[in-house]
């Protein structure tokens, strides 16, 4: 019998973490001087008070949900796959060349292409890492961790060489086609006749949901699912088993670095329209710490990165409206990573024994044992 329910673990370990990770980033406001109630109020006001707050909310969990995706799929399997970045990076190089390619005449026949061209970018990035491990024992965190500045050093070059615009200073890509340009939420709510602040959210959001459903799907109703769980869950049972290791760190990590690269159709097609030099912005990061507060699950991942996305907007405007720097941002980021990952068994442990005793405790009218 499990020491904890399912819900517990799912929704209630992760609440306490982060309520705990909030209680400590208030006392860090106080000390500096600030109301940690009045941040709080303003973080949340500016995040999802408005239309203008909740399209940038989820236009950064966006970009999460995909990373949280890429790196949960990996945790499945017992593979830390640090690389989102670099594979991020290179699923917008990927979604760029498609984008440039062809004069495209409408976004509808350029969005399959530019989903296809990121997966493949990211997947093709990750699997370099994946093989190393599978064949040469490579420490899958290190090797990854090296393809990140490698990714980062590839898309420089290629910026302020090939694919830089002829005169032009800046290392860039020309603007995307016209085509290319995906409708954001201010169009889609107008064509129903509702009103919509302008922010970049857009339809790659929904791309983002359909991405979960899929990762739900595979992971616990297809047979590779289980048996990417099973060998996460012990790889010398899934040996014995008949399950191929070399054939699942493959096909994982191809999937985690093809999800990772869809991030690029919400950042590079869906708000930059060119390709830049820094396009990820350390969502590849943010992704372990969604995957992990999510529990990898998909319903997680998608609950865990609005929540980031919602650090990242309020962040912006407390720093606007107050004299906390935004770098107290990444410290509340930093705390909620801190008491969902290394601290988790600090709520996990206390709360098992309180659901054991529970269990252990006589109903009424039941003898005590």
């Amino acid at each position: 019998m499990d020491k904890m329910p399912k819900w517990a673990d799912i929704a209630l370990v992760p609440l306490i973490n982060l309520l705990l990770a909030l209680i400590v980033s208030g006392l860090v406001v106080l000390s500096i001087g600030e109301d940690p109630v009045e941040a709080m109020q303003i973080m949340v006001r500016g995040a999802v008070g408005s239309t203008y707050g909740w399209g940038y909310t989820l236009f950064y969990a966006t970009n999460f949900i995909f990373t949280g995706l890429a790196v949960a799929v990996a945790f499945h399997a017992r593979l830390f796959n640090i690389g989102g970045e670099g594979q991020a990076q290179l699923g917008a190089l990927g979604v760029g060349l498609v984008c440039l390619a062809l004069p495209w005449p409408h976004w509808i026949l350029a969005l399959p292409f530019a989903i296809l061209g990121g997966a493949l970018f990211g997947a093709a990035w990750a699997s370099i890492p994946a093989y190393l491990q599978a064949r040469r024992g490579s420490h899958i965190v290190i090797t990854t961790i090296m393809f990140n500045f490698i990714a980062s050093a590839l898309l420089v070059y290629l910026l302020v060489g090939p694919l830089k615009v002829p005169g032009s200073m800046a290392p860039e890509t020309a603007r995307f086609p016209e085509g290319t340009f995906l409708p954001t939420a201010r169009e889609v709510f107008g064509w129903v006749g509702l009103t919509f602040a302008r922010t970049p959210l857009n339809v790659s959001f929904v791309v983002g949901l359909i991405a979960a459903f899929g990762v739900w799907l595979l992971m616990w109703r297809t047979r590779l699912g289980y048996e990417i769980r099973a060998f996460g869950h012990s790889e010398s049972a899934a040996v014995y088993a008949g399950i191929n290791p070399f054939r699942i760190t493959m096909i994982t990590m191809l999937i985690s670095g093809g999800l990772a690269g869809l991030m690029a159709v919400n950042a590079v097609m869906g708000e930059q329209q060119r390709l830049l030099q820094d396009n990820v912005l350390g969502a590849g990061f943010v992704g372990i710490a969604v995957a992990l507060m999510g529990r990898s699950h998909p319903v997680g991942v998608l609950l865990a990165a609005v929540l980031f996305g919602a650090l990242y907007q309020g962040g912006a405007e407390l720093e606007f409206e107050t004299s906390v720097p935004r770098e107290m941002i990444v410290v509340i980021q930093a705390l909620v990573i801190l008491f969902t990952g290394a601290l988790d068994g600090m709520v996990r442990g206390p709360l098992e024994k309180a659901f054991l005793r529970f269990r252990k405790q006589p109903k009424p009218g039941v003898p005590a044992e």
